[in-house]
């Protein structure tokens, strides 16, 4: 069975020690990973997409934005950057140049996608330049494909081409970059996870991850946690698809979690920030919202990024977040993109771990903590 030293259900924060005594002295530090949407646009409709409980201000990222906001990152030392975030970031016209751009300035790069517009002209530019890509897709079959994910049931057969053609340019070019797959489950998509797992086993990613799906504090989503129980025993067997070169992995710690966390205090996104596609910097995705906006510290539009790093108002954001004011169990969005590395610096901070520099061969992809 593949491992190839991945940590799909973990953090790597163990492994960046200088970030780490930064923050045990209390000073300003850059983020480690920023995980961030080059536009709010999406072209699909996922039943269950968190997108839609972001909504802030529309704001357009260009290129140029994007060629400041990278030259800053590299400068203050921001170690990757995953298009990942509240939007389908290859609609943007400036996804290939932030690709290729931010690798050339020494970033490491990853895109999450629908897939429907990685057009093998697409792969061919962005495929070199990133660590992963991966491939959300939420069911294995065609019907079931277009009520889950929002569009034409023949989309189906245009993403599973475009997941073809990437495996196939890495395997011609011989390219470092992981390709995956991830299945955002929601009970009720039970039927879908041996068929997708059996799907990856076909098309040959380097793995198929199949993780929770996260709901806001007031649970608009209608995210039924209790009902993952029920699941493990088929998510076992779409795990036992795994072979030497292709992994299935469910996020065990999240779906046994049942949505609760074992924290109060929100330690982890000066390590791993997240901005949304209008360009709004704010500490996670959970406080995008307009409602939230008393988090919201400033737009890479309209400023410096590296000045709003090192801003005064960045750093009262943060301190707000692990104050008494703030409680991350009653207060957030379920088992946020943080919430690992949230464990682990709560656990450092209850005097239960040591966050000492782990010994042996580090991850893949480590600068995606």
């Amino acid at each position: 069975m593949k491992s190839n030293n991945y940590v799909l259900d973990g953090t790597k924060i163990a492994w960046h020690q200088e970030r780490l005594d930064k923050w045990k002295k209390g000073e300003r530090f850059a983020p480690i990973t920023i995980d961030m949407a080059l536009t709010r646009a999406c072209n699909f409709k996922c039943v269950y997409c968190y997108s839609q409980l972001q909504k802030n201000e529309g704001k357009i990222i260009t290129a140029e934005v994007m060629r400041r906001f990278l030259d800053d990152c590299a400068e203050i030392g921001v170690k990757a950057i995953s298009f990942v975030s509240d939007g389908e970031s290859s609609i943007s016209p400036a996804y290939v140049f932030s690709i290729t751009y931010g690798h050339a300035k020494g970033i490491s790069m990853a895109s999450g996608t629908n897939g429907y517009l990685s057009t093998e002209d697409v792969l061919e530019k962005i495929l070199p330049c990133l660590t992963y890509i991966r491939f959300n897709i939420s069911a294995g079959e065609p019907g079931r494909f277009s009520k889950i994910m929002g569009v034409p049931e023949t989309w189906y057969y245009r993403v599973i081409s475009n997941i073809k053609k990437a495996i196939a340019i890495k395997k011609k070019n011989n390219l470092p970059v992981t390709i995956g797959m991830q299945m955002v489950l929601m009970p009720e998509f039970k039927d879908q996870i041996l068929p997708l797992a059996q799907l990856g086993k076909q098309l040959r990613p380097d793995y198929l991850v199949i993780k929770h799906c996260s709901d806001d504090e007031s649970g608009a989503l209608g995210v039924n946690y209790a009902g993952y129980k029920e699941l493990y025993d088929i998510l076992k067997k779409a795990e036992s698809l795994s072979d030497k070169d292709y992994l299935v992995k469910v996020k065990w710690s999240k779906i046994q979690a049942e949505g609760k966390r074992s924290y109060e205090k929100c330690y982890g996104p000066p390590f791993l920030l997240q901005l949304s596609g209008s360009g709004l910097v704010a500490p996670c995705g959970c406080l995008f919202n307009e409602k939230y906006k008393k988090y919201h510290i400033g737009n890479i539009i309209d400023q410096s990024f590296k000045e709003i790093v090192f801003s005064d108002r960045y750093w009262e954001v943060m301190n707000e977040l692990v104050s008494p004011r703030f409680n991350a169990k009653t207060m957030c969005g379920t088992l946020c993109v943080q919430h690992k590395v949230n464990e682990a610096l709560d656990k450092y901070k209850q005097g239960d771990i040591t966050l000492e520099k782990p010994l042996g061969e580090a991850p893949l992809h480590l600068n995606f903590i």
